[in-house]
């Protein structure tokens, strides 16, 4: 059954990248995408039925900050393939939509569903922490694209929202100075828990490389640790931290610098529910939470920074 329809000239780009014979035979569109639109297109062949994910690079302004993102996303599917987890297999990429009509990027559909409502915390975070580890496991020196912040430090303003604005000069303060020394890993960019899918109770794969680049293990870290600070607390952060410090041994050393910079990355405007969590069955969540939440995660980093 077909729940959304695309455009001929995108699906039959679909069709011809898999096989000119096959045939569609569903559509649906995929929760968790915020800056471009994904949906599942099933197509047969010879009585096999196999799904794919197309991302449909839709935000124009995304596009004039990177005219390549669907290249991009090929390479990091390419590179994230050297990791030993389940990740999507590049299948075709138009850059500048002249085949398909936008720019696009086809992939594999990988087993698995999001799960934000773990029944047991401590394997759930235990399985976000392995999984990180094993991205960065790859090195990354020759990956073309590199680490930035998203935000401009030097325009940080104190948030309008906050109750703590001595805590947020403080933070400032760190993150425009300088920076830990750290070699550079293949890092995900985008690394929280609505990316990572899991089955029978294990992660079965890692989604959305469209960011991927080489940079700090820190920032996939503190990325991640700002989503559970914000889902579930400070105790689950520090838990997945723990977590990952066990898994990744000596070769890791720990900084706040990273966790503090990430946390002044989500600083575009107040802390709201994120609209993919309540896509995911999450519920409960107030935009006064998420605030509270991330001052009190916030406070939590400044005490870690004095006892360097």
């Amino acid at each position: 059954m077909i729940e959304n329809e695309l455009p001929d000239r995108l699906l039959q780009w679909v069709v011809r990248s898999v096989n000119p014979h096959a045939a569609v035979v569903s559509i649906r569109q995929l929760h968790g995408g915020t800056s471009s639109t994904i949906h599942c297109i099933s197509l047969q062949f010879n009585d096999k039925v196999t799904d794919y994910v197309l991302r449909q690079l839709d935000n124009e302004e995304w596009l004039q900050e990177e005219p390549d993102a669907a290249w991009h996303e090929a390479e990091s599917l390419r590179w994230a393939a050297k990791t030993c987890l389940n990740t999507p297999q590049i299948v075709a990429y138009d850059i500048s939509g002249s085949e398909c009509g936008i720019p696009a990027v086809l992939m594999t559909l990988l087993e698995g569903s999001v799960d934000l409502n773990p029944q047991r915390m401590e394997p759930w975070l235990d399985g976000l922490a392995q999984t990180l580890v094993n991205i960065h496991a790859v090195e990354a020196d020759r990956f073309s694209w590199n680490y930035f912040t998203y935000i401009d430090l030097d325009s940080l303003e104190i948030p309008a929202w906050s109750n703590a604005p001595e805590m947020w000069g403080a933070v400032f303060e760190i993150v425009r100075g300088p920076r830990p020394e750290t070699k550079p890993c293949f890092i995900h960019r985008d690394y929280h828990p609505a990316n990572v899918l899991w089955s029978g109770g294990a992660v079965s794969g890692v989604v959305d490389w469209v960011n991927a680049c080489q940079g700090p293990a820190g920032i996939d870290i503190g990325h991640c640790r700002v989503d559970l600070a914000k889902l579930f607390g400070i105790e689950a952060a520090d838990a997945f931290l723990s977590a990952y410090e066990r898994y990744a041994g000596p070769a890791f050393r720990y900084d706040p610098y990273w966790d503090l910079l990430s946390v002044v990355d989500t600083l575009f405007g107040p802390p709201t529910v994120d609209e993919g969590w309540t896509a995911f069955g999450v519920t409960g969540l107030t935009d006064r939470l998420m605030e509270e939440r991330l001052e009190l995660y916030t406070a939590s980093l400044l005490k870690r920074t004095e006892g360097k």
